[in-house]
């Protein structure tokens, strides 16, 4: 099943996205003294194009590693074509298979603390490091990912986007410190917005408004623009995801707008204002709010606590207080769409109609319109 699992999601768009170097090296910069002495494995990369492999590659003595692990799923259409394997392979499937490389040991000729050469024939010159067959299919999920995995003390890594919540599940269970991307979207998930309540995951220090640009495939039709010969694609709902030390989640967001009921309206089914940016959280305020969901990338566990988010059954803390399943969805105009009021049911709904957006109503002429997703807050101090 887990072989099923993974082929498909390799075979989605969202998963054949591929990290750029400057966006590696850009984020964990901030990480370097967490490295020294650590073994990192990068189980979701192909060491023969993995720019992860490539970026501790070059950095292994400079960040002080004690080894380096990387695991591929399913081989690579590089190894065992333009460049040579170290062990036997089926003449008619060079490609179909899984393989691990373990570096211990990085020459530094010149004493810089870096590297010129990251490939792979380079590097298993030297006895110390070993490229090896897997007997299965490299999943992460398999057994022997999972022993490796055991071993490791840091995971960094791109994993399949719509395998995130179990990738991230895996590494909570076994205790490991990551550095990995993902979707912005998987912020309000209940598993992983769990997590960000319990001080066990963070955003990175890359700030995701601004999105991160990946290689893809040469069939993508839709892309951004050609580097090196290479088809970039712009992924706005990106961004890093870590449980190491992140020091601006440790500043506290400066608040200065003071409170009133017009700017800041009650939720009809929730007991809790809104606020449309973390910038305008009110100064004076004390009870329970709603913000938007990019408040995660701003948010200091001392000055604030998570208590929920609309939708995604994540709000038990935050009870809803309404449902509109006897409400029909509206156009501006006034037409109906066809819709229930159950589509809006968990969602942040205020009381209103501001003619520009679609709306709800009832038999009574009761209208109420939705706001975008909203994380719960309440100030600490």
């Amino acid at each position: 099943m887990a072989r099923v699992d993974l082929t498909n999601a390799k075979r989605a768009k969202k998963d054949e996205f591929y990290t750029r170097l400057d966006d590696i090296a850009k984020e964990l910069k901030y990480y370097k003294p967490y490295f020294r002495g650590k073994v990192v494995f990068c189980n979701c990369d192909d060491p023969y194009e993995s720019n992860f492999f490539k970026f501790f590659a070059l950095n292994f003595n400079s960040f002080g590693l004690k080894k380096l692990i990387v695991t591929c799923y399913n081989g690579s259409p590089i190894a065992g074509n333009e460049l040579e394997i170290p062990f036997d392979v089926p003449d008619d499937e060079p490609k179909n298979i899984a393989y691990k490389l373990e570096i211990t040991e990085v020459n530094d000729y010149n004493g810089d603390g870096a590297v010129n050469l990251t490939d792979v024939q380079y590097l298993i010159q030297n006895d110390k490091n070993v490229l090896s067959q897997l007997h299965g299919n490299g999943d992460f999920r398999s057994s022997e990912c999972i022993e490796l995995l055991k071993e490791s003390d840091i995971v960094v890594t791109n994993p399949p986007f719509s395998l995130f919540r179990e990738y991230v599940a895996q590494l909570v269970h076994y205790q490991k410190h990551f550095l990995i991307i993902g979707n912005t979207n998987s912020l309000a998930c209940k598993e992983i917005f769990g997590l960000f309540q319990k001080d066990l995951i963070r955003t990175g220090h890359t700030n995701f408004n601004v999105g991160m640009y990946f290689y893809v495939p040469d069939s993508f039709e839709k892309f951004h623009h050609i580097e090196d010969g290479k088809k970039i694609a712009r992924v706005s709902t990106s961004c890093w995801y870590t449980n190491l030390p992140v020091s601006r989640h440790n500043e506290d967001i400066i608040l200065y707008k003071t409170y009133t009921p017009e700017e800041y309206p009650k939720y009809d089914n929730y007991d809790a204002i809104n606020v449309d940016s973390y910038r305008n959280i009110p100064c004076d305020y004390y009870g329970i709010m709603g913000v938007p969901i990019t408040f995660l990338d701003k948010f200091n566990p001392n000055q604030f606590e998570l208590l929920g988010s609309t939708q995604r059954g994540c709000h038990e803390l935050v009870p809803d207080t309404r449902k509109y399943d006897d409400y029909w969805e509206c156009k501006p105009n006034g037409e109906k769409t066809g819709s229930s009021g159950g589509k809006t049911n968990e969602n942040g709904n205020l009381l209103k109609n501001d003619g520009v957006h679609n709306y709800f109503e009832n038999a009574e002429g009761r209208q109420i319109q939705s706001a975008y997703s909203r994380i719960f807050i309440r100030r600490k101090r």
